[in-house]
């Protein structure tokens, strides 16, 4: 499993509800995407949950990199980069996927970033990541959980669904989610990744 975002940040004063539109239009262009696990497409408005941003931040988790390549370097990806510029798409390798026990629609996404610590074997760490993907997934109305890591700058991050609007039992940045597209997220591999 490989995990990837990119962000925008867009000015304060930015109409949230044009990147409503754009979603409503195209969001399900990805619906059947060869080799995309899920895309949830998110946002987070200035003011709203604690973001001090408005931010178009769409989050995926691929079950093959053929498909996030041919996401990235196919053409789908060039019509956001027209718009809004080229971002930086970070990439995560993962270390644990749990399916919730909470229905759809996601309503919400949280997002916990963490830098790995310092002084601890890598294999507690990724033990603790497992143990706290499966906490998350079964939490009251949460629809999955992964754990990914980056260890060009050595962060974990725990990336989770909701079906409530906004999780307080959940610590991170939370964005509200606009559509799910999940063509192979039963394809996903539950569990460690290793």
């Amino acid at each position: 499993m490989h995990a990837m975002q990119y962000t925008f940040t867009l000015p304060a004063d930015y109409p949230m509800d044009v990147i409503r539109q754009r979603v409503a239009r195209t969001g399900h262009l990805l619906d059947d995407w060869p080799g995309l696990g899920l895309k949830a497409y998110l946002i987070r408005e200035r003011g709203k949950d604690g973001s001090p941003v408005n931010q178009y931040a769409p989050f995926y988790l691929w079950h093959t990199v053929e498909g996030m390549n041919s996401f990235l370097w196919g053409g789908a990806f060039q019509r956001p980069t027209d718009d809004f510029g080229r971002p930086a798409v970070r990439q995560w390798t993962g270390l644990a996927y749990e399916e919730g026990g909470a229905a759809s629609p996601a309503r919400a996404a949280v997002l916990r970033r963490r830098p790995v610590p310092e002084g601890l074997p890598l294999s507690e760490v990724a033990a603790g990541a497992v143990r706290e993907t499966g906490r998350l997934a079964a939490g009251g109305g949460a629809l999955l959980a992964a754990a990914v890591v980056d260890t060009g700058r050595w962060e974990l991050v725990h990336f989770s669904l909701h079906a409530d609007d906004a999780p307080d039992v959940v610590e991170g940045e939370v964005f509200q989610v606009l559509h799910l597209s999940e063509p192979g997220r039963g394809l996903l591999p539950g569990g460690r990744q290793w």
